[in-house]
């Protein structure tokens, strides 16, 4: 009987050493993880980072943080637990220095008055393991005073198509990074490989990168070839009133009516332009006879 408990003792405790058995209950951080995702104009950018509290997990007093929990003039991992992971997908410039798609570590230098904001290949584990031989790139920002902040945090309070602020704050101190991104460069580098990775019968790839560059008057050739693939594997009421407005924007009104009209044409045909598509070209249609 002895032998069999023994035996049975030895089974439990195997299960409970198990790493799936270990692996199904997870206990709540003091800092807890955030992610944090924004994309400018095609490029995203990610942060993987851990939030600190300026009490801490059981104080009920405020820590100093500048210049005491985190010191002045050494590295930090710019948050709490592991190193802050920062993920571009595209290539960026921050502070107008180049950086590289691919992720990174940042870290951080605080200073009273400057901080050093650092990218480094170490983008995963412990931050006691950070090397300087290992930083990419390192700019300089000035820190400036703002609201309270109880946990740390990083966020993105301005974004346009092709620029955005990188803000981490904590307590009362916000830092505030320039990120800036070549939207035009990066769509028409996603369009070529969408382009060629598109099926055999898929027109509209190609038509949404044409128009975009058309649009944004840019890459003209490469527009100009995206327009002519699309209409080379069908062409649609969609695409040939696209190539009729590049014919008129051209001066090639002789050229616009008969790409409209070949487009009017087939307006019943499948995929079925809206009524308003069709009115717009009709209206167009109607300036260029005239101006002929």
């Amino acid at each position: 009987m002895r032998r069999r408990s023994a035996a049975f003792l030895v089974i439990l405790f195997a299960l409970a050493s198990a790493p799936w058995a270990r692996a199904q209950l997870q206990t709540p951080l003091p800092s807890p993880n955030a992610t944090v995702t924004q994309t400018i104009g095609v490029t995203k950018v990610e942060v993987v980072y851990s939030r600190p509290h300026v009490k801490g997990a059981t104080r009920k007093e405020d820590r100093v943080i500048w210049g005491a929990l985190v010191p002045y003039d050494q590295v930090w991992r710019t948050g709490a637990n592991a190193v802050t992971k920062f993920t571009l997908d595209g290539d960026a410039t921050v502070e107008g220095q180049k950086l590289a798609a691919g992720s990174y570590g940042l870290f951080t230098i605080p200073g009273k008055t400057e901080w050093i904001v650092i990218f480094n290949k170490q983008a995963t584990g412990s931050p006691a393991d950070y090397s300087a031989e290992k930083d990419v790139l390192r700019v300089k920002v000035k820190p400036q005073a703002t609201e309270m902040h109880e946990l740390f945090t990083i966020g993105f309070p301005q974004v346009t198509s092709d620029s955005a602020v990188l803000a981490l704050r904590w307590e009362k101190l916000s830092v505030f990074v320039n990120l800036a991104v070549d939207t035009h460069a990066q769509f028409l580098s996603n369009a070529k490989d969408a382009v060629a990775k598109a099926k055999p019968d898929d027109w509209r790839t190609p038509l949404t990168a044409a128009r975009y560059l058309y649009d944004n008057k840019y890459a003209p050739a490469d527009a100009a070839a995206f327009l002519d693939k699309s209409l080379s594997i069908k062409e649609t009421f969609a695409n040939l009133s696209t190539k009729a407005g590049v014919l008129a924007n051209e001066g090639k009104k002789k050229e616009a009516v008969a790409a409209a009209q070949k487009a009017l044409a087939g307006k019943d045909a499948d995929p079925k332009p809206s009524p308003e598509a069709v009115a717009d070209l009709e209206k167009k249609l109607a300036e260029w006879k005239a101006a002929k």
